[in-house]
């Protein structure tokens, strides 16, 4: 869908904010009762660490979208559970939120993109990183396989980054995950991927970031479309997918 078109739909308001892990306190009283139960399980330090960032960062962003206090004992009422398809659901205070939240981490950095509830909702980071032929070959449709043959040399392993990103976005939006055949959605970018520019990888913010979202659609083999939008921060994709139509993602100021 073009920019104008887009403009004559109303469309989701998705709001995103990352944190990394020097951005979560020590001490774990903003988690609550069932959070802390389900933390003390896990034994694996990067697990534990993982586990805590995702949390801090879904807390912190829904705490700002509802308008409530940012301190511990505000956190603690906002607990982040796992719903039967492994999806991340919101309760306050024991009670169904009244958002839709997605999450992703990686490289030390969280992700969390929330919206309206009903809505279907993923988001997605991912590292740029060399991928084998085979890994193409195994997972991604042949469309998308074409994409990535005419990519430059520079350019290929970013592409890959981004595909494979929206890739699980959208199977995340489809409250799947990785259950289902990375094959069974194929993407397609609204824009061209611009080449890789030095100090475009390097000195990114934020800030900047918000103002170069570019747009992607998702394809499922279920006749479902999802319309989303994906953006690079140093050497970081995040992208972000939605049904209905998501608007330009808006940072959350913390």
């Amino acid at each position: 869908m073009t920019s104008e078109a887009q403009s004559r739909v109303s469309l989701t308001k998705v709001y995103w904010l990352e944190q990394t892990g020097a951005d979560v306190p020590p001490d774990d009283n903003w988690l609550g009762a069932s959070e802390a139960a389900c933390l003390n399980a896990l034994r694996i330090p990067k697990r534990r660490a993982d586990w805590r960032l995702g949390r801090w960062t879904a807390k912190r962003a829904v705490a700002i979208c509802l308008n409530a206090p940012g301190g511990p004992r505000s956190l603690a009422g906002i607990e982040i559970q796992p719903a039967a398809t492994g999806a991340p659901e919101v309760f306050l205070d024991n009670q169904p939120a009244a958002v839709t939240i997605s999450l992703s981490h990686s490289n030390g950095t969280a992700l969390c993109a929330v919206a309206p509830p009903g809505t279907d909702l993923g988001c997605d980071l991912e590292a740029i990183e060399p991928r084998s032929d085979g890994f193409v070959a195994d997972y991604f449709t042949g469309d998308e396989q074409a994409l990535i043959a005419r990519a430059s040399a520079a350019d290929r392993f970013r592409l890959l980054a981004l595909l494979w990103s929206a890739k699980e976005s959208a199977l995340k939006a489809l409250r799947e995950g990785l259950r289902l055949d990375t094959r069974s959605v194929t993407v397609n970018l609204i824009e061209d991927v611009p080449p890789t520019a030095p100090h475009e990888e390097t000195t990114l913010t934020f800030k900047k970031c918000r103002s170069i979202w570019r747009s992607l659609e998702v394809h499922c083999t279920n006749g479902q479309v999802f319309r989303g939008w994906w953006a690079q921060t140093g050497n970081l994709l995040q992208t972000v997918v939605a049904a209905p139509a998501p608007a330009r993602p808006i940072l959350l100021q913390v």
